[in-house]
């Protein structure tokens, strides 16, 4: 006897990023996020890393045309309601995917992946400048402090310093620009800025605090908070509702997080989408 077969029909997003061998990043991070949403997730694998819970040993870059033949696969099968971007390692890659990412209809979710939570940069100068493109694509920007003062050029290490960042992004044509707190020195609290739409000047600007909490156990926040974003709008959400939803949620991705390896864990991107 068999069994009939009851199939669901998931949204679907796409991420192009990274590969944290370690687990707690990048794609493997991106996918658990997805899921936690009900969203199937599908990967274009821009970079492989052999990295760990305490650090980076090796980064080897995909061949930019082998991740178009990857990107090109997804968009040939699958309906992709969002697309987020993380790592993208190289000025090629940046280019490329800009130019993939530039004709779809679908929300592009831009993780700019810049600057390590060392301090030190991720890529060269002319991967840095190669952004502007993908900005100008961009449906949200996702920089944390350090990325955005990367971006714009000015320190960022007041809220209102992000805000002014954000809506420096927002004039380079991103629709929108979510600046993370993480990085900036705020006392008990983060204060992440959405800046949405409009003229630098007219745009609006949103904040959300949240309490800090006191851990260095943070490794694939920004992988988990801009892969849950594309999930909620590959699901139909309004862009501020899917933002100021997922930002609530990283308190218990941070709180709930893996204690896994020998060095600071990571979060927990499943947790995110439970309420």
């Amino acid at each position: 006897m068999t069994t009939a077969r009851d199939p669901v029909s998931p949204p679907v997003a796409l991420s192009i990023a990274g590969s944290d061998s370690g687990g707690g990043a990048g794609i493997q991070a991106d996918l658990k996020a997805m899921t936690a949403h009900g969203v199937f997730g599908t990967a274009v694998v821009t970079a492989t890393t052999a990295q760990n819970t305490r650090g980076v040993r090796d980064v080897h870059a995909v061949p930019a045309a082998h991740v178009a033949s990857q990107c090109d696969a997804v968009f040939d099968d699958f309906d992709v309601g969002a697309v987020k971007t993380g790592m993208l390692a190289a000025a090629e890659t940046v280019e490329t995917v800009t130019g993939l990412v530039a004709g779809v209809e679908a929300p592009v979710v831009v993780d700019p992946v810049m600057v390590a939570t060392s301090g030190d940069r991720l890529l060269s100068p002319e991967a840095e400048a190669a952004y502007e493109g993908l900005i100008e694509a961009a449906t949200l920007v996702t920089p944390n402090a350090d990325e955005a003062e990367v971006l714009v050029g000015d320190p960022v290490d007041t809220p209102a310093e992000a805000e002014r960042a954000g809506r420096e992004l927002v004039a380079a044509g991103a629709d929108a620009a979510l600046v993370k707190g993480g990085h900036i020195d705020d006392g008990d609290s983060v204060t992440d800025t959405l800046v949405v739409g409009g003229e630098k000047e007219d745009a609006t600007a949103l904040r959300f605090e949240n309490p800090r909490i006191a851990t260095d156990a943070t490794h694939g926040s920004g992988c988990a908070l801009s892969s849950a974003i594309a999930a909620r709008l590959a699901r139909g959400e309004r862009l501020r509702e899917a933002v100021a939803a997922t930002v609530d949620e990283m308190g218990a991705a941070i709180r709930r997080g893996y204690d896994v390896g020998e060095g600071p864990g990571a979060v927990n991107p499943t947790v995110l989408g439970e309420k």
